[in-house]
């Protein structure tokens, strides 16, 4: 008879009560695990923001710093490598069939016994002697006028 009591709309509302009590209870949890969550977020992103910002500084003079040690190690390569070139040149100083070469070729000198000529293009010679007003002066003398005006200065 106990069971009569309760009637099945009775039964359905209890349950109804009940659930509705632990949806409820759910809810609030919830947004208590939010609000943690969120406080926690918060503060690991204040956490983040902070190393972000006290790193930031010693990154970029390990950036500048390192590219500046990439330059200077191209420059000691350059070095290197001008220095290799200077020793195979002093190498080839040694060599006096090598030094006769150059003598010929940039200094125009002959051997005894050859003739040495001099060969002007008259369109290069028309050229210089309108740039320069002194061209109709003995070479010696612009030599000499050279010397005296670096004496006045």
């Amino acid at each position: 008879m106990a069971r009569d009591r309760f009637s099945t709309a009775t039964r359905l509302k209890a349950l109804g009560s009940q659930t509705a009590a632990r949806v409820y209870r759910s809810q609030s949890r919830r947004q208590a695990r939010r609000s943690r969550l969120t406080g926690r977020a918060a503060f690991l992103a204040l956490v983040v923001c902070s190393l972000i910002v006290a790193l930031a500084y010693p990154m970029r003079q390990y950036v500048s710093q390192r590219g500046e040690i990439a330059e200077q190690e191209d420059r000691v390569a350059e070095a290197e490598r001008r220095t290799e070139e200077l020793r195979d040149e002093k190498a080839r100083l040694q060599d006096d069939a090598y030094v006769r070469r150059l003598a010929r070729r940039h200094l125009h000198y002959v051997l005894p016994g050859e003739t040495g000529f001099t060969m002007y293009d008259p369109e290069a010679q028309e050229e210089r002697r309108s740039d320069d007003a002194t061209a109709d002066r003995p070479w010696y003398s612009n030599v000499f006028d050279g010397i005296d005006t670096a004496d006045r200065k």
